[in-house]
């Protein structure tokens, strides 16, 4: 396909249009998403690629005005239109921050998102002793030259046409997020859709988590941060429960239980746990608990009791007939 001529962005940039896109061109304000795919290559006679997007089958996104540690992405990608793939030649000194954030992505769609070295990806003084991991990046590092970026932007969402994902808020926006996050769990779980629901009092959890690494651990502004958290991880776990997913329940209620050792509520829901997972000792204890500190439920709790009776009496039939056989067939 013909290339549109070079156009000088600035210092060490230049741009080639392959494809020009449609519609008109956004003004990138802070908070706009962009999905895209993207190659690597060196300026050398054979093109060599070094990265392909392609190959995850899913666009990238970047949000502007993030401080995304390879602003020259972020610079290119706002010179483009929905559709448009592009081609941009940069020169070394635009590309101080190339090698340790490709060795990010590369980990990602590897499924290692660790970072070893507990710092960012710019963190080069360190990463020039240890090296990278990837021998062509670690060549970049010794022997730096231009490269060649290609671009197709797959769509542009300015601010307010999409959900924030709470990494992404603000913590204003965050905190008024907490209700909306609640009344859709609620609705998804009285419409019987417990996946659903689940998702939406974890997105919940994870702002909350957000906001509690912003407040002085134990100061009165975190403790009341984090007793937002009971009701959200009550709702949670009995969505789990719901959905069978005994352990997450008894992770989700322990976690209110230290903080509220009276919660009938993830007493309740952890005792039914625990005899799913044929628990029977603490589902007793548990359920004897939530009794002593809510009376009405004593019908309810003495019915849970009898099931467990009858459960284990037919665990221990069952364990009683397996133990039989085994020891007959190691006698034969």
């Amino acid at each position: 396909m013909e290339r549109a001529l070079g156009v000088e962005l600035g210092p060490d940039i230049l741009k080639n249009i392959v494809h020009p896109g449609k519609g008109n061109l956004s003004d990138f304000r802070d908070g706009t998403k962009i999905f895209f795919y993207y190659k690597v290559s060196k300026c050398d006679e054979d093109g060599t690629v070094m990265d392909d997007s392609r190959a995850q089958k899913k666009p990238m996104e970047l949000l502007t005005g993030k401080q995304f540690k390879l602003d020259v992405w972020e610079k290119c990608l706002k010179t483009m239109r929905e559709g448009e793939i592009s081609e941009f030649t940069v020169a070394p000194t635009q590309l101080n921050t190339f090698a340790p954030v490709m060795q990010k992505l590369r980990d990602i769609a590897k499924g290692n998102v660790g970072n070893p070295d507990g710092g960012h990806c710019c963190g080069m003084a360190q990463m020039n002793k240890v090296g990278l991991g990837y021998p062509d990046l670690d060549s970049f590092l010794k022997e730096p030259e231009p490269l060649r970026f290609t671009f197709e932007v797959v769509t542009v969402e300015e601010e307010g046409e999409f959900k924030k994902e709470a990494w992404a808020m603000n913590d204003m926006e965050k905190k008024d997020a907490l209700p909306v996050l609640r009344e859709e769990g609620n609705r998804l779980y009285n419409s019987k859709d417990y996946k659903m629901a689940a998702e939406k009092y974890a997105e919940a959890l994870g702002c909350l988590e957000n906001l509690l690494l912003h407040e002085q651990p134990n100061s009165k502004e975190w403790l009341e941060m984090d007793t937002l958290r009971i009701p959200f991880l009550l709702n949670f776990a009995q969505c789990k429960l719901m959905l069978q997913e005994y352990y997450q329940v008894i992770e989700h209620t322990t976690t209110v239980l230290t903080r509220d050792e009276n919660s009938v509520k993830a007493l309740y829901r952890r005792a039914k746990a625990y005899a799913a997972c044929w628990d029977y000792s603490n589902a007793r204890k548990d359920f004897k608990l939530a009794l002593e500190h809510d009376a009405s439920l004593g019908g309810a709790v003495r019915k849970e009791l009898r099931l467990l009776d009858e459960a284990e009496k037919l665990k221990d039939e069952e364990d009683k007939v397996t133990m039989k056989a085994v020891f007959e067939r190691y006698s034969e």
